[in-house]
């Protein structure tokens, strides 16, 4: 990432990384400019914190496929248009036929899934509580990727494993005591934790052949096509209102929760391995938890607080390697 000169302070020219294919992306990808990426992240944990709160507020009134299938189509489409059409994000790349069906059943369909478990996820249980699933979601692609290592690498990973279940049991155990609604939503935040991951894996396959920010495009609105026909029967359901404020909310979650934030991480994902990109979900529970706070007046609580000490150590327990890595 270049940086804008002293009398501009420290505004990023160039904020999404991906090879010299364009000018937001010129930048990134090059090897020394691991802290430009590392800024990219951050502002993207900033930007779905937001996004959370938002599909929180909007699932409410809204029928929670047809949200995802809306945001993610309006998205993609975006996403597909500046890259079609301008140099802003990259050279646009034809799709193979192998390449399209990956895509179709590989990534567009896992991001699909996890649209379904996250949003009725935030229709029966918190925002604060659904990131946090969200976070230990680094342990899951830990166990998957490393299969090899010493004895002590694979101890590390089973303990780390067994300290997010374990975030993952307080944060799920008044639920498990008290109602049958709040129960699914911890489940339903639980089984999104495992669909975010298998979506970062395929991610991570198919950015060594795809500009990321294309594969974030195609992703987004493959995804949204999936999730249309169950959309559709929703909306024939249950009617949404339609004001200034619902649409408003919508926008915010489609720009700043899908199309900037998606186009970094997956940037990222193309660069980085998946286990070291996901260090950064850490912090989307924080940033989710202080937007709820603000906005849906959620408080924090300390069971939240406990179930996300446990994660958190789990993770960088879990990943600790990359920690030493220069």
């Amino acid at each position: 990432m270049e940086w804008a000169s002293a009398e501009l302070g420290f505004l990023p020219i160039n904020f999404i990384g991906n090879g010299d294919e364009g000018w937001l992306t010129r930048g990134v990808s090059k090897p020394n400019h691991h802290g430009a990426i590392a800024a990219n992240l951050l502002l993207v944990v900033f930007l779905w914190g937001g996004n959370n709160v938002g599909t929180k507020w909007l699932v409410a009134a809204w029928p929670p496929v047809f949200t995802g299938s809306q945001r993610f189509l309006a998205a993609g489409l975006i996403l597909l248009g500046l890259l079609r059409f301008t140099p802003w994000l990259g050279e646009f790349q034809v799709l193979t036929p192998a390449l399209r069906r990956d895509l179709w059943l590989r990534a567009g369909l896992a991001l699909a899934a996890y649209i379904i478990a996250f949003n009725w996820a935030l229709r029966f249980t918190s925002a604060s509580h659904v990131a946090l699933y969200i976070g230990a979601s680094p342990v899951w692609i830990v166990l998957a990727e490393g299969r090899r290592g010493t004895r002590w690498d694979q101890t590390r990973r089973w303990l780390a494993a067994g300290l997010a279940m374990a975030g993952v049991l307080v944060l799920s155990w008044p639920a498990l005591r008290g109602g049958q609604l709040n129960f699914w939503g911890e489940m339903l935040g639980l089984g999104a934790s495992f669909l975010w991951a298998a979506y970062s894996h395929q991610v991570r396959r198919l950015s060594s052949q795809l500009n990321g920010t294309e594969v974030a495009a195609h992703t987004m609105w493959m995804a949204g096509v999936w999730l249309l026909p169950v959309g559709l029967v929703e909306l024939w359901q249950h009617a949404i209102p339609l004001t200034p404020t619902t649409l408003g909310v919508m926008g915010f979650c489609i720009v700043f929760g899908a199309v900037i934030p998606y186009a970094l991480w997956n940037s990222a994902l193309r660069h980085w391995p998946a286990s070291q990109v996901m260090l950064f979900t850490n912090l989307i529970p924080l940033s989710t938890s202080l937007w709820a706070l603000v906005f849906l007046k959620e408080p924090m609580t300390s069971t939240f607080w406990l179930a996300m000490i446990l994660i958190v150590a789990g993770v960088f327990l879990g990943q600790s390697h990359l920690l030493k890595r220069k």
